[in-house]
């Protein structure tokens, strides 16, 4: 049997979902979090020897899909019939969750009404008589609490039991002509005041929604205009600052010591071995291994941090915040919450851009998302900031501003590019109750998030780190490499290394190859630095493994490059394109190649012209005397490609406006 969890975006279906099922689905305390369906067998606890299988699908307002992820839900119940739905009602805003309720109903498909967040209705002193409810819908009514589990045996048995129950609406619209808008808004209105009428008869409310509370106060900060965005700023900062300096650091610092000792045991279990074997498994694929995982503390404290801030109720605040910002490039505030996800990992921040319905802005809102850096980008943040910049929290946050800043110049680009024009637009979204944070709740959003760097450690890393080392011991003959420099990665690289040269100041074939890995998975620069300064030529001492401390040593002397050099490689990594996935995710969100090999283009142009004027300009003002002008003159060659195509692509797009208009003028 086949349940469906429909209801609005926020009413708790992906918590109850979990409750259910024993899933690990990401939860937040805002619309937007479910973009896909998820199936999933409901725990043995619930279904008394059935097999139950719960469908939890993304949050909608309506039947008429306004957004791609709503047509999902849409489609899915009128087309897969489920055997029963079970809609999740928000008790805490009746009204607006019975207008979808009442649709459903006429699909003639059983339904159970699950009345949740009953417990936040109950601080609010606001009664709800759900035996009359149940009798206006025509339908079973149960009250939940999913964060609880309360009420979900009931709501189970309830949904088995309506399965074989005929269901019967107790609103059913007229035919309308769905492409006249008089009629859609007079069909709206009727269905508006069926709904408001039945809540008159079944909510009692001490406090009246008119009434301003505490939560409206506390808006009145968060989201003015003036002190909102430097409130953001400072939130995000403390984030950066604890996560990599106050805590994070001080447990890395620990659990490197521990990774090296046990690679130590390692060597000494292997002293005996082929001096070959040793080399490539201690010091290339546990060291390279064991360079990531070193910052698995400094990332698993920020997604604990930003799991409290999604659950607070506090990033829906930011989207109301950066619309007015936003709108001024051609994006909405909707786009916060794409980018914001990012900030844990990518692909997911692109999927959830599918909440936007207008599709340039939805795929703009795509192609910039990777500019946010993700999890997988703090351990090369972390190593450069350690190496060069003596743990500065600044690095970091930084970082993140920066790519705030080139989103927002991004999407100016993207509207001249595709000829955009202005034009008035709203921005709806809900605002949920603040609460408090649940700290169990954000601890296995971490965990969940740590497990998956960890896994990608294990497998992607770990190959590639295999396969870097591999291609650094040998020579194209097979034979062992005299030297690092006469090895295939050497060969392979060397030809990047002069793409790099503009930036960096040196011709670095280890710097190019960690680029190079860097494209398959972010996390790659680290392990193949490590990898590639623990060769065959030990140019680092396995006791002093900088690489793998990212604390306060000077890895300059070593790679050779000024702290200019590594804050413009450490940009290059940033803002050039993601991973592979991250690129897959864009493929599927854009439906289209053009606009996916336009954002890949666009991405590597905006992170290397960064790169070149960080270098060139830092350089300028610290060191003229080392700027090699050749490297200069080559780096601004490969930025005026990249202006020209621009320019090129943005008179082409204002050639064919003027030949739009002249049409419909004529």
């Amino acid at each position: 049997m086949r349940i469906a969890l429909t209801g609005n975006p926020n009413s708790g279906k992906t918590t109850m979902y979990n409750a259910l099922t024993g899933s690990n689905e990401k939860v937040g305390n805002w619309a937007g979090v479910t973009v896909s369906k998820k199936e999933q067998k409901i725990k043995n606890a619930y279904c008394n020897n059935q097999e139950l299988i719960a469908v939890d699908l993304p949050g909608a307002y309506s039947m008429s899909p306004f957004t791609s992820e709503e047509s999902i839900t849409s489609t899915y119940v009128k087309k897969e019939n489920p055997d029963v739905i079970i809609n999740i009602v928000d008790a805490t805003n009746l009204s607006r969750s019975l207008f979808f309720t009442t649709q459903l109903l006429e699909l003639g498909i059983p339904m159970v009404v699950a009345l949740n967040k009953s417990d936040i209705n109950s601080k609010k002193e606001t009664t709800i008589n759900v035996a009359e409810l149940s009798k206006q819908l025509g339908c079973p009514v149960i009250e939940t609490i999913s964060t609880s589990k309360q009420g979900l045996n009931e709501l189970i048995q309830a949904a088995t039991k309506q399965s074989t129950q005929k269901q019967t609406a107790p609103f059913h619209q007229k035919e309308i002509d769905l492409t006249n808008k008089n009629e859609v808004e007079n069909a709206d209105r009727e269905r508006f005041s069926f709904v408001n009428d039945i809540v008159k008869k079944v909510e009692h409310r001490k406090i009246q929604t008119k009434d301003k509370n505490i939560n409206d106060k506390i808006d009145a900060i968060l989201t003015n205009k003036w002190l909102g965005i430097p409130i953001f700023a400072v939130v995000m900062y403390l984030v950066f600052e604890i996560s990599q300096v106050w805590v994070g650091t001080p447990i890395a610092d620990w659990l490197v010591a521990y990774l090296e000792m046990s690679q130590a045991w390692v060597g000494d279990l292997l002293a005996n071995a082929n001096p070959l074997l040793s080399a490539l498994l201690v010091d290339g694929i546990i060291g390279g291994v064991i360079a990531v995982i070193g910052f698995l503390p400094l990332v698993m404290v920020m997604y604990f941090l930003i799991a409290l801030l999604e659950d607070c109720g506090y990033m829906s605040r930011v989207a109301v915040v950066l619309d007015p910002i936003f709108k001024k490039v051609g994006l909405s505030g909707k786009s916060v919450i794409p980018f914001v996800i990012s900030i844990g990992c990518a692909v997911p921040g692109i999927m959830a851009s599918r909440t936007i319905r207008n599709e340039r802005e939805r795929r703009a809102t795509a192609m910039l998302a990777p500019f946010m850096p993700c999890g997988a980008k703090i351990p090369v943040i972390s190593l450069f900031a350690g190496a060069f910049f003596n743990n500065a929290g600044w690095v970091s946050t930084l970082m993140y501003f920066t790519g705030i800043v080139l989103i927002f110049l991004g999407a100016l680009l993207i509207n001249k590019i595709t000829g955009y024009k202005a034009r008035k637009s709203f921005f709806i979204i809900e605002l949920p109750d603040y609460k408090i944070p649940s700290l169990w709740q954000a601890f296995k959003s971490m965990c969940n998030r740590g497990w998956a760097y960890i896994v990608k450690a294990a497998t992607i890393i770990l190959l590639c780190n295999t396969a870097v080392q591999i291609m650094q011991t040998f020579t194209w003959s097979f034979t062992v490499a005299e030297t690092a420099d006469a090895s295939i990665l050497a060969t392979i690289a060397t030809p990047f290394s002069y793409l790099l040269f503009p930036i960096v100041g040196v011709l670095s074939w280890q710097l190019a190859a960690a680029a190079v890995t860097g494209f398959i998975a972010k996390e790659n620069v680290v392990g193949t630095l490590a990898v590639c300064f623990v060769g065959l030529e030990n140019l680092i001492d396995t006791e002093e493994l900088v690489l793998m401390q990212g604390a306060g040593q000077e890895v300059a002397g070593i790679i050779a490059i000024t702290k200019i050099a590594a804050l413009a490689y450490l940009m290059f990594n940033l803002y050039t394109p993601p991973c592979f996935a991250a690129i897959g995710a864009m493929r599927s969100e854009m439906k289209s190649s053009k606009w996916v090999w336009g954002g890949i283009g666009l991405q590597f142009g905006v992170g290397y012209t960064v790169a070149y004027f960080v270098y060139t300009i830092g350089t300028l003002f610290t060191a003229p005397e080392t700027l090699n002008t050749v490297g200069a003159l080559a780096g601004l060659f490969i930025v005026a490609i990249f202006v020209i195509t621009i320019a090129v692509l943005i008179k082409k797009a204002n050639k064919k406006v003027k030949e739009e208009y002249a049409l419909t003028s004529k």
